[in-house]
């Protein structure tokens, strides 16, 4: 789909915070368009279902905040995150995410998110989370918040407890394409990057992980692909 327009009337967008709904799985994108409809103080103003969608968007229905799924095809949730915030520094930016909170929340709020939320929570916690960050606050599980806490008396070392976090965000995606099975050249389509950048990325993402060869590397990265999506 291209980026649709919610609403165009400005009588309506005037009437409260205007946000961008950014998620590639279309039942639950409407699902939450239609959750978020009946609040008074937020107006969906257009909905998105990957990131060249979602930029497009952006830039033509500028909304004060967005709601973005982390995994999108294509360019991920955590590298749109800069894209945006490169074009449109201030705006606010909330995750939506299936993905365990421990590995992928910091990395969101790290790239200038303002929340991050799991879907198996959205509709308990959503409209809170969208208020909170709208008024300049940072949204987080109370589980998470006590991790971080913990994390920060730790040390900078200190662990969150998946061997993924010690990965750069960029092969942390790469990781991710190899997990779904893609292969280096459907990756470098996908990330418009070179087959050699991939390839230098998973010599990295190997050696980070400590496997022996690009076997046992893709054996972990299909298992745990599956781990994180159930």
């Amino acid at each position: 789909m291209q980026a649709t327009a919610v609403s165009s009337d400005p009588t309506v967008a005037e009437a409260g915070k205007r946000v961008l709904v950014v998620d590639d799985h279309p039942v639950f994108r409407h699902g939450i368009c239609q959750y978020l409809g009946q609040v008074s103080d937020i107006t969906v103003c257009a909905e998105a279902d990957n990131a060249q969608h979602a930029l497009e968007a952006m830039r033509h229905h500028q909304p004060d905040m967005v709601l973005m799924d982390v995994a999108l095809p294509g360019t991920n949730g955590i590298e749109l995150i800069k894209h945006m915030l490169a074009e449109r520094p201030t705006l606010i930016i909330l995750m939506l995410s299936m993905y365990d909170e421990a590995l992928y929340a910091l990395r969101a709020l790290r790239a200038g998110a303002k929340g991050y939320v799991m879907k198996q929570q959205a509709m308990e916690n959503i409209l809170d989370a969208l208020r909170k960050v709208s008024s300049g606050g940072i949204y987080v599980s109370p589980q998470f918040s006590e991790k971080l806490i913990f994390k920060t008396i730790a040390g900078s070392t200190g662990a969150l407890g998946s061997p993924v976090e010690k990965l750069s965000d960029r092969q942390l995606e790469v990781l991710q394409l190899f997990g779904r099975n893609k292969s280096t050249r459907e990756i470098s389509e996908l990330l418009n990057l070179s087959a050699k950048t991939i390839e230098t990325h998973r010599s990295h993402i190997k050696e980070k992980l400590g496997f022996k060869d690009a076997d046992e590397l893709m054996d972990f990265a299909l298992e745990w692909m599956t781990t994180q999506e159930g």
